[in-house]
């Protein structure tokens, strides 16, 4: 057998031919990763203890990190997408940026020394439920594409109750007479928020995929 030709043979058959990617698998795998890391941010919350470093969700941002960049590379060789090329990239940007700002809020949590209060907790349940059902949808999505679209309005309403906690719960710890605990709260409440902000960008991102798979 002469390995020289296979090789070359090869490569003319993938030029012929272009390698598919499983970009599907790829975003549902970055949903499963951004779940787990928004659980494990409400499973440290739920400690109570802003001492201890949440080395969970740091690892799992990471690892997320690693797997977004992974299928970016895959994007600039592959020939066809099951879906818009540009949805997909904004999809796993957007959704690693929740990641990104659950981290940032244990983080600073645990250098300002701010305890998870109701507002906290409510934002970071409502974040959690919000993803998981992002998962769910992506998972159904190609062969259950009118089910999928009816999962929209959940996801939104639980990215309303993360916006709607912040205004609230922020209007009442600024009328507190300790404007350092204040400021300290606010940054916290705002990576919360901006996690919100960034799910209701990947909720849109998600819808327009499913419409345009209708």
């Amino acid at each position: 057998m002469d390995d020289g030709k296979d090789k070359v043979k090869g490569k003319l058959l993938d030029s012929i031919f272009p390698r598919k990617y499983d970009f599907h698998g790829m975003l549902l795998h970055q949903t499963e990763l951004t779940e787990a890391g928004v659980s494990a941010l409400n499973v440290w919350l739920a400690a109570g203890d802003i001492t201890r470093p949440p080395t969970e969700v740091d690892r799992i941002e990471q690892e997320a990190d690693d797997a977004r960049r992974h299928m970016e590379g895959l994007l600039l060789e592959a020939f066809s997408t099951p879906f818009d090329r540009q949805d997909i990239y904004s999809f796993s940007r957007q959704i690693d940026n929740i990641l990104n700002f659950c981290l940032s809020t244990a983080v600073e949590m645990e250098a300002f020394g701010v305890r998870p209060d109701d507002a906290i907790l409510r934002m970071a349940a409502a974040l959690q439920r919000g993803t998981e059902l992002v998962k769910e949808t992506v998972s159904i999505m190609p062969n259950h594409p009118a089910k999928a679209q009816g999962m929209i309005r959940e996801m939104r309403q639980k990215e309303s109750e993360i916006e709607k906690a912040y205004v609230a719960d922020l209007a009442i710890v600024f009328s507190t007479s300790d404007p350092m605990e204040a400021m300290k709260k606010r940054e916290v409440y705002h990576h919360l928020k901006d996690a919100g902000r960034a799910l209701s960008i990947t909720i849109d991102v998600l819808h327009r995929i499913i419409v345009e798979l209708g």
